[in-house]
């Protein structure tokens, strides 16, 4: 059998009483582990497959020592689990360099031959071995294939089903300078002295660049973490520390309780540093705001949100948080936004510190980043998915969670208008020919990285939104993400066990099936324009893909649709269907308050008596529904389906207009055009484009009353002001 490794790390110490292979991945600085099974030398999948006649031979490569690899795919195989890690860390914040010990307890729950794989990151292992029972402590020889990062160790005997073993490994490595792995980090204090910190970023691949592990979102585990510092640092882990013990060496060894729950390797988290924190308990959790002691005053609004939103949450999934305590760090010097570490979420300052002086605008984005990350407290780290393919499910309903929680623990925001908008910018990523289906098979590590984009976060949340508008009652779907997270707690889940979720209760009521509609949403890029045609008292919907941009290999799409008209909903299954009305209308406005991800063409008669309804009466429509025309019309516009005059025609209302969104997205679309023009260097046309656009929007600019080059001045000066808004929040 085979352990599967992947650290960067020197081993000093091999120690194993059972045969079998260990392998070990080595990245450059870094420690990884990741530990499974395989089939020895069968063929297995990555492997040429056989005709059926022939068998045909497994493809190992070669280890640097001459000696044949014993593994030959990057995925590890399931036949070998982690149970327990015990992790002792040693950091030196002089040198900037640490050393481990990481004891791993695993089992065989498959009666196969097997090989065991684990991932590696760290600079260098020193001593390896294993203890299979009560039997002695064995050396083992070391395979290494650099292309991969791996190694190999072998041991002399077979795990056997069921049967326990225990990896030591000790090891030392570099922190990282990257913001990734266990990282150094530095910030000046006001009286002009250096504090420096290590903290940690393991999101997606990098835990194996701080102890050697299963690196891969499957193989949960529970968590013993020991930390040694000076004792002028304190430490922070994802559980409550359980003891301090005073060393010999003049440090401090901070050890921390085993953690209650199974966890992702993504989600362990520590941090030494000297951060002073304020707390307060919330439903017998521990919520603390943890900083550098002089920004401690600048926590009180982030403590304040946090219990809010933690009480909502609990409520809101019928599931209470499940750690003794929840804290959050911010750190001044952090690339990510935040990260949901399991009961230690680590913050840039700017997303979780506030000042006196600071603007309602940052109070609401330090709200909607914690209003994500807490959510993830329960999609993601309770119930996790298989593989970064479906990342979707942890970032999709995080980000749906961020504005259904605070639409209800601060409903004085406009977070309605600004999700909204974030719908809008993502239908305009997801319609050029670049994007990507919500769910898509990743394999490598650049390919894990190119998940985290609007697709998996926005897109995801659009759809849940659709979906929650589409079900029956006003509950449906949230018993169904209840169902879901008691039914998966603790586990890991593919889009489909989410979609079984929901059809069930949905079934219960003789309503749709969950699973076909939604399928057709995760499996294929993009979304589809739906084109309305009136005839009398009949209405004739078609779809087809909305791309803007193509490649020429273009394939037919379907999706199923829950359309909208005013309140009423049907299902559009084919390419096109006919309905009939209870009588004549004269005009149809389709996607009631923009709840679906697809835009609407209305053909030119259509188009036209929706404008002439608007510029009668505009309450006719919500709000949301005029954003979304406004949106829709120069989608098409783009597209090449409606003239530039017709959009002109449609803005001719937004004189009348008494709400934001419909304004904001008509200067958001107004700049696009000025953007292509100036690029072009078009000045002549960009300036007589926004002339034209002065006389539709005038009436909301009244306070300039100048000149149109004043107008053209402040106007740009919005725009930049509207697109940094709009970055900030995407």
């Amino acid at each position: 059998m085979v352990f599967y490794f992947l650290p960067g790390c020197t081993y000093t110490k091999v120690r194993t009483c059972f045969s079998f292979e260990f392998i070990s991945r080595f990245l450059p600085q870094k420690v990884q582990l990741l530990t499974n099974c395989l089939l020895p030398f069968p063929m297995q999948a990555g492997c040429p497959k056989s005709n059926g006649t022939t068998p045909v031979e497994p493809l190992y490569p070669n280890s640097t020592s001459g000696e044949l690899f014993p593994w030959a795919q990057l995925r590890l195989p399931q036949s070998i689990h982690p149970i327990d890690y015990d992790i002792t860390l040693n950091p030196n914040l002089d040198e900037m360099t640490f050393t481990g010990q990481s004891i791993i307890t695993m089992s065989r729950p498959f009666n196969e031959l097997c090989e065991v794989k684990m991932g590696k990151g760290i600079g260098n292992f020193h001593r390896s071995g294993g203890l299979l029972g009560e039997g002695p402590v064995n050396k083992v020889n070391v395979l290494e294939y650099k292309p991969w990062q791996q190694i190999a160790i072998k041991l002399p005997e077979e795990l056997k089903a069921g049967q326990r073993c225990v990896l030591t490994l000790d090891y030392s490595a570099s922190l990282s300078n990257t913001y990734d792995g266990f990282y150094n980090s530095s910030y000046t204090n006001k009286d002009g002295t250096k504090s420096v910190l290590a903290a940690t970023q393991f999101e997606p691949l990098s835990a194996r660049k701080a102890f050697p592990c299963f690196d891969e979102p499957a193989f949960k585990a529970t968590f013993h973490m020991k930390i040694s510092r000076k004792p002028e640092y304190m430490t922070l882990s994802n559980m409550p520390k359980a003891k301090s013990t005073h060393l010999s060496n003049g440090r401090v060894l901070d050890e921390f309780e085993k953690t209650s729950v199974n966890m992702s390797t993504y989600l362990v988290a520590f941090i030494v540093a000297n951060f002073t924190p304020v707390s307060t308990n919330v439903s017998d959790t521990l919520v603390s705001v943890y900083s550098v002691p002089e920004k401690k005053e600048h926590t009180v609004y982030a403590l304040e949100m946090a219990s809010k939103l933690l009480e909502f949450y609990n409520n809101f999934f019928d599931i209470k948080y499940p750690l003794k305590k929840l804290d959050l760090i911010a750190i001044p010097d952090f690339l990510a936004g935040a990260m949901e570490n399991w009961g230690l979420i680590t913050f840039r300052e700017t997303t979780l510190l506030v000042g006196q002086e600071s603007s309602p605008l940052e109070k609401q984005v330090v709200a909607s980043v914690i209003a994500h990350e807490l959510a993830h407290q329960w999609f993601g780290n309770l119930v996790t998915m298989n593989w970064w393919n479906d990342l979707w499910l942890n970032e999709g309903f995080a980000t749906y969670m961020q504005y259904t929680s605070l639409q209800a623990v601060l409903p004085h925001l406009d977070i309605g208008n600004l999700f909204l908008s974030v719908r809008f910018r993502v239908l305009d990523k997801d319609a050029l020919n670049s994007s990507h289906a919500v769910s898509t098979q990743v394999e490598t590590a650049e390919q894990v990285e190119e998940m985290f984009d609007a697709v998996s976060y926005e897109k995801g949340a659009s759809i849940l939104l659709m979906l929650n508008a589409s079900m029956s009652g006003s509950n449906q779907f949230r018993k169904g993400i209840i169902q879901y997270l008691k039914q998966f707690r603790g586990r890991n889940t593919d889009t489909n066990d989410l979609w079984n979720s929901l059809t069930q209760v949905e079934l219960s009521t003789q309503q749709q099936n969950v699973s076909e509609m939604m399928n057709s949403w995760t499996s294929q890029k993009g979304f589809p324009l739906i084109t309305v045609s009136i005839k009398e008292d009949q209405v004739t919907i078609s779809q087809e893909h909305f791309l803007l941009s193509s490649d020429g290999n273009t394939r037919s799409s379907r999706w199923v649709t829950v359309a909208t008209e005013c309140r009423q909903m049907f299902s559009l299954k084919t390419k096109t269907e006919t309905l009939k009305l209870p009588g004549k209308v004269k005009w149809l406005k389709m996607n009631y308050r923009n709840t679906g991800f697809y835009i609407v063409h209305y053909g030119d008669v259509g188009w036209a008596a929706l404008t002439e309804a608007l510029s009668t009466n505009v309450s006719i429509l919500t709000q949301e529904d005029r954003a979304s025309l406004i949106h829709n019309m120069f989608a098409l516009s783009r597209l090449g389906r409606v003239s530039f005059q017709q959009v002109l025609n449609l803005l001719s209302y937004v004189s009348q207009e008494t709400e934001t969104s419909p304004v904001m997205e008509a200067l958001f679309q107004l700049n696009t055009i000025y953007r292509l023009l100036d690029k072009r260097q078009e000045s002549g046309l960009a300036f007589l484009c926004f002339s034209g656009s002065f006389c539709v929007l005038s009436p909301h600019f009244a306070c300039f009353c100048g000149s149109l080059e004043s107008f053209y001045v402040h106007f740009a000066f919005i725009m930049c002001i509207f697109v940094i808004i709009m970055c900030i929040f995407q």
